[in-house]
């Protein structure tokens, strides 16, 4: 997908960098080329195997080899790739986190994009099945099901054993999945926007002035937790307005190997944040895939649009906010509530924001509140903890988070991303349900 860069050398104590994505290049789109380089990092993989633990990408290449007649990758049929692509997810963690041959190292490792191109060329010679593409479009489906009257039975049905069945032989969705309520009364009914004449105090690189965008989760999903942000940016002083117009993120249709519908969803997106960046608005988002794809994934994509870098500057996890405001001396600590233990799953879409624990940095501020760390992904990743083919492994995954959630005995279990965290919360099957760290935060100051 991309050279070696001339400037990697070995030995380099040049900063870990990540190449863009090169999808505007024929050969990105060439089977042949793309067979080579998944031959020649499939290998250096199984020389190395320290991801072995983090997804069942590894292992289902790593039993491939080893099941292999010369127990090497030369012994892999190449019609056997795709099932190590189909356990790639892009939590991006094999790259942030473990694989010690990134960029600048001359071995020019790049795990989850190579596995993106792999997903893109086979999409776009072979497209992908209805049931998929429908789950991937996720604003569609979520206007649908939060029709008034028709709410209420998309949530019927969804806690029915017989429609569960059906939607598991139609769809796909395994029938155990946990799967998410829909709301009528979206983000956008509930909150009003604050005058964008409201004073703003500046600080750092914030502004004070946010526009949040909702997400497809926050609108139609999780509502509250869109409410929660905003009563908490308020009480601290910063104006909240929301994005009210924007399509998906593309985030769904990233992990599908979609990139022309990513295209379509970005061109869409963009003059509206653009002018709100240079109204002087930062953007934040409650949903960490969303924030990732507006900071990453979509300006490696278009590494030379000035309009897609200045978004990528103005956007912000919401903690990450957060702690820009408290470091400046301006995020109010008037806390009513103690939390007592938090279990926090740090999302992977989070963690390989390079931004640090900025949640668990906010939420220590807070009296007699304990966090306990768990940096392991959930397994969930958007259709891949609900899908028939994959539920299982899924669930396999998360039972490390979900043991370390039981022996934290906390009095309230948290996740930035709300799908994780109900993915665990079900796999727990105790009781224990999933708050949003901005929920505890808005209990914690009493508002």
């Amino acid at each position: 997908m991309n050279s070696t860069p001339t400037a990697a050398r070995e030995g380099s104590l040049d900063a870990p960098t990540r190449h863009p994505l090169d999808w505007k290049n024929p050969n990105f789109w060439d089977q042949q080329a793309l067979d080579a380089e998944l031959e020649r990092v499939f290998d250096l993989c199984h020389g190395c195997r320290r991801c072995v633990s983090l997804c069942q990408a590894f292992p289902t290449l790593f039993d491939l080899v080893d099941a292999s007649e010369t127990m090497e990758v030369d012994g892999v049929a190449k019609a056997d790739y795709g099932k190590v692509v189909d356990q790639c997810y892009l939590c991006d963690l094999c790259y942030q986190s473990k694989c010690p041959y990134i960029p600048p190292h001359p071995w020019n490792i790049d795990f989850p994009h190579l596995m993106l191109r792999a997903k893109a060329v086979r999409f776009k010679r072979e497209g992908a099945p209805a049931a998929a593409r429908l789950l991937a479009n996720t604003r569609t489906v979520g206007r649908l099901a939060s029709i008034p009257v028709v709410v209420q039975a998309v949530n019927w049905g969804n806690r029915n054993h017989s429609v569960r069945g059906l939607l598991e032989q139609t769809l796909g969705v395994d029938r155990a999945a946990k799967v998410p309520d829909y709301h009528s009364d979206t983000a956008e009914r509930r909150i009003r926007d604050d005058d964008d004449g409201q004073a703003a105090i500046a600080a750092g690189p914030t502004s004070g002035k946010v526009a949040v965008f909702v997400t497809c989760y926050g609108r139609f999903n999780h509502p509250g937790m869109v409410e929660d942000l905003v009563a908490v940016y308020r009480h601290n002083g910063i104006a909240v307005r929301l994005i009210r117009s924007n399509r998906c993120c593309g985030m769904p249709k990233l992990e599908l190997g979609d990139l022309d519908a990513v295209d379509a969803y970005t061109r869409e997106n963009l003059p509206e944040l653009v002018q709100l960046v240079a109204d002087g608005w930062n953007i934040v988002a409650p949903i960490p895939s969303c924030v990732l794809m507006f900071k990453q994934e979509i300006p490696l994509m278009y590494p030379d649009d000035a309009d897609v870098q200045r978004v990528r500057k103005a956007i912000f996890d919401p903690f990450e906010y957060l702690m820009h405001r408290h470091a400046a001396g301006l995020l109010k600590t008037d806390f009513a509530n103690p939390l007592g233990k938090v279990a926090w799953q740090v999302a992977c879409h989070q963690r390989v924001q390079n931004i640090g624990p900025k949640t668990r940095q906010v939420l220590e501020l807070i009296p007699d509140t304990e966090i306990t760390t768990i940096e392991r992904c959930s397994g969930h990743d958007g259709t891949y903890g609900v899908k028939k083919a994959t539920y299982a492994l899924a669930r396999k995954i998360a039972r490390p988070v979900e043991n370390r959630v039981r022996q934290a005995e906390p009095d309230h279990f948290t996740s930035d991303c709300v799908m994780a965290g109900n993915h665990i919360a079900h796999g727990l099957g105790d009781g224990h349900h999933a708050e949003h760290p901005l929920s505890l935060l808005r209990r914690a100051y009493g508002i």
